[in-house]
C-alpha cells in the first residue's frame, strides 16, 4: 500500500530500496548495546552500525527485536505489516524514523531512529505533571506531525505518553504506529487505548482523521493534570464518562482558563466541530507558551 502522495516512479523507487534493505541487513551488521525497553512482543536495544558507507558510518540505532511466534500467536503479523509499511515512508522530525527491518527464522528486527532521552510517559511519571510552557511545546509538535501524517492519509489513532520518545535535543517523537492505518474513508474498527478514545470509537460509529484531535486533547489534559479527564475505576465507567464528555478540571494544579479552553475545544463529542490542527497553531495557549523551536529544553 503506497503513500497517495507519491508519483509511480517513487513507488518504485521505495519498493525496490526496501527490497534492497531486507537482502542487505543482518544481525552481523550490528553491535549490540544496552537494553532500552522491552514489549509484549521483544525487546528493544541500543546498537551501532559496522559499515562504514557514504550512507551510514558507525550509525546509532535502536532495534527492536520482535519474536515471531508471539507475533502469530496474538495475531498481530498483518499490523506489524502495515506499521512497517506506514513508519518507513514519515519524514517528520516530531515522529521516529524507521530505516528499515530484516528477519531470520525466529524474529524480526526495525531498524529505528534512536531517541536518547527516552520514554515521554516515564517523565511524566517523574514530573507527576508538565508546566504549560512544556505541555504547550509538546502539543504543538504533536500537532504538526499529525498534519503531516493526516495530508499523507494516515490517522494514528493510538497517541499517548507511551507511544512517544524524547529525543537527545528534548523534541517530542511519535514512536508507535501499531494502531495506525491508511485511509481515504471512514473507519469503524475500535483500537487504540481506553482512556484516549473518542466517543464514535467507543460507540462504535464511523470514525476518521478527527480521532486525533481527541486524542490529543486528552494528552494535553494529561499533560497539565497527571491523570486523563475521564479516568474511573471501572471501565464501563470510564466509556461512560467519553460518550457524555464528563469533563471536569481539578482546582489544582492550578492551569490557566487559555489551556483550558484549548482542551475544551479538543474535546468535542461532534468530531467534525473540534479545533482543527492548524487551528490549534493559533490557539492563544500554543501562541503564549509553546516554544517556536517545537523543542522544550527545561
Amino acid at each position: 500500500m503506497a503513500i497517495a502522495t507519491e508519483s509511480p516512479d517513487e513507488r518504485k523507487a521505495t519498493s525496490e530500496s526496501t527490497a534492497a534493505d531486507k537482502k542487505r541487513w543482518t544481525l552481523n551488521d550490528f553491535d549490540i548495546g544496552k537494553p532500552l525497553g522491552r514489549g509484549k512482543f521483544g525487546h528493544v536495544y541500543l546498537a551501532r552500525e559496522k559499515r562504514v558507507s557514504t550512507a551510514k558510518s558507525n550509525h546509532i540505532v535502536a532495534l527492536k527485536v520482535l519474536f515471531k511466534t508471539q507475533l502469530k500467536q496474538s495475531q498481530v503479523e498483518h499490523q506489524l505489516r502495515r506499521e512497517v509499511e506506514i513508519q518507513s515512508h514519515l519524514r517528520h522530525p516530531n515522529i521516529l524514523r524507521l530505516y528499515g527491518y530484516f528477519y531470520d527464522q525466529k524474529r524480526v528486527y526495525l531498524i529505528l531512529e534512536y531517541a536518547a532521552k527516552g520514554e515521554l510517559y516515564k517523565e511524566l511519571q517523574r514530573c507527576m505533571y508538565f508546566s504549560e510552557r512544556r505541555a504547550a511545546t509538546y502539543v504543538a509538535s504533536l500537532a504538526r506531525a499529525l498534519i503531516y501524517c493526516h495530508g499523507k492519509h494516515v490517522i494514528h489513532r493510538d497517541i499517548k505518553p507511551e507511544n512517544l520518545l524524547v529525543g537527545a535535543q528534548g523534541e517530542l517523537k511519535i514512536a508507535d504506529f501499531g494502531w495506525s492505518v491508511h485511509t481515504f474513508n471512514r473507519r469503524k474498527t475500535l483500537c487504540g487505548t481506553l482512556d484516549y478514545l473518542p466517543p464514535e470509537m467507543v460507540e462504535s460509529v464511523e470514525h476518521d482523521a478527527n480521532v486525533d484531535i481527541w486524542s490529543l486533547g486528552v494528552l494535553c489534559y494529561e499533560f497539565l493534570y497527571g491523570v486523563p479527564p475521564f479516568e474511573a475505576k471501572e471501565h464501563s465507567d470510564t466509556y461512560k464518562r467519553i460518550v457524555q464528555v464528563d469533563l471536569k478540571f481539578p482546582a489544582k494544579p492550578i492551569v490557566s482558563s487559555a489551556a483550558k479552553d484549548l482542551i475544551s475545544q479538543m474535546l468535542v463529542k461532534d468530531s467534525s466541530q473540534r479545533l482543527p490542527l492548524h487551528k490549534l497553531l493559533e490557539h492563544p495557549w500554543i501562541v503564549q507558551y509553546a516554544d517556536p523551536s517545537g523543542v522544550y529544553r527545561g
